[in-house]
């Protein structure tokens, strides 16, 4: 026996509409997916540091700038642009390495447009600069900004090289800074709590969920400090005229100075454009011929990928790698809030 009327079919298209969570709820799963998009985030940025810089070719090739093409005598320009970070510290080392070890290099000039970086990096890099400048002079020419990072590395030309700025610049801001934001009290409204498993009091010591404590302040403060004496001792060190007290309580408060006001605290030697720097090395060398050449990385296969406009300038990516999560300590000059 059939029966007649509507029968259900289910191959009939069917229509499912997700309704948002109201309230508080939506608030809180919106909360939620912006927090895990944030550790994805943080996860691809530091997996892609971590793997550009397992194939890293910091092989350096010449470029020709001015001078005697023929002239067997070269003056080397390295440019150290954009954050003190990797892959910037690895490239611009091995331009160090490769002026040092090059007979026929006689002199190096050094432009810094940098706001800084990471401590370490800062360090390694200045610390290679020292061994160039022991064995031949470096000049320093500083452009639109060197500062805190910037100062650092430009402390490697030793009591031999020369810094010039040019009228425009910014350049101080001699301090260290480790970025922090506190979320805390934003958790808490939405209900988020951070449980993290660790084997000691300090091991999440900087996380953003919870507020930080008098020990933590306490520990990072005296981390803080012995990277601060560190940056004092070596500007007084590379500065004729400048003692340690000085740099500490005149030069050393994080501000930043105009290239004027550089020249009157001692911070540079002279004002200058870069070409009129690298003028005054050869006649400071004795050289009536020389090749002026500018050191050059090859791009990696990562800075193709990521579709960088200047494949030789990693400053646009890693500019923004400076957001990753990661805990660091940095010489650094910025406006900006940093994670």
């Amino acid at each position: 026996m059939s029966t007649d009327g509507p029968s259900s079919n289910s191959n009939q298209p069917q229509i499912i509409v997700n309704v948002p969570p109201q309230g508080g709820g939506f608030i809180k799963a919106w909360f939620t997916r912006l927090l895990f998009s944030f550790l994805l985030i943080s996860v691809f940025i530091n997996f892609t540091l971590i793997s550009s810089n397992a194939d890293l070719d910091t092989g350096t090739q010449e470029k020709f700038v001015s001078g005697d093409k023929t002239a067997s005598d070269r003056i080397v320009i390295i440019e150290a642009n954009g954050t003190i970070m990797p892959p910037f510290t690895e490239r611009i080392i091995g331009m160090v390495e490769d002026a040092r070890d090059d007979d026929n290099v006689k002199g190096v000039v050094l432009v810094i447009d940098s706001p800084g970086g990471l401590v370490a990096d800062s360090h390694q890099i200045y610390h290679r600069l020292k061994q160039l400048s022991a064995k031949k002079p470096v000049y320093v020419a500083m452009k639109r900004i060197a500062a805190s990072g910037g100062v650092y590395i430009a402390m490697g030309a030793g009591e031999n090289g020369r810094i010039f700025a040019e009228p425009t610049t910014w350049t101080g801001s001699i301090g260290v800074i480790i970025p922090r934001y506190d979320l805390s009290a934003m958790a808490e409204k939405f209900g988020v709590k951070s449980d993290a498993l660790t084997t000691g009091p300090f091991k999440d010591s900087l996380n953003m969920f919870k507020p930080l404590s008098e020990a933590d302040r306490e520990l990072w403060g005296a981390i803080m400090d012995d990277s601060f004496d560190r940056f004092v001792e070596i500007v007084a060190e590379g500065r004729k005229g400048l003692d340690e007290e000085t740099v500490r309580t005149k030069l050393a408060t994080g501000q930043v100075f105009t290239a004027n006001q550089a020249l009157e605290n001692g911070l540079i030697d002279e004002i200058a454009f870069d070409d009129e720097v690298v003028d005054k090395l050869q006649e400071d060398l004795g050289l009536s011929s020389v090749r002026v050449v500018k050191y050059t990385f090859t791009p990696t296969v990562l800075d193709v990928l990521l579709g960088n406009v200047e494949a030789r300038d990693p400053e646009a990516f890693w500019q923004k790698a400076m957001e990753s999560t990661v805990p660091r300590a940095m010489y650094y000059c910025s406006w900006l809030p940093s994670l």
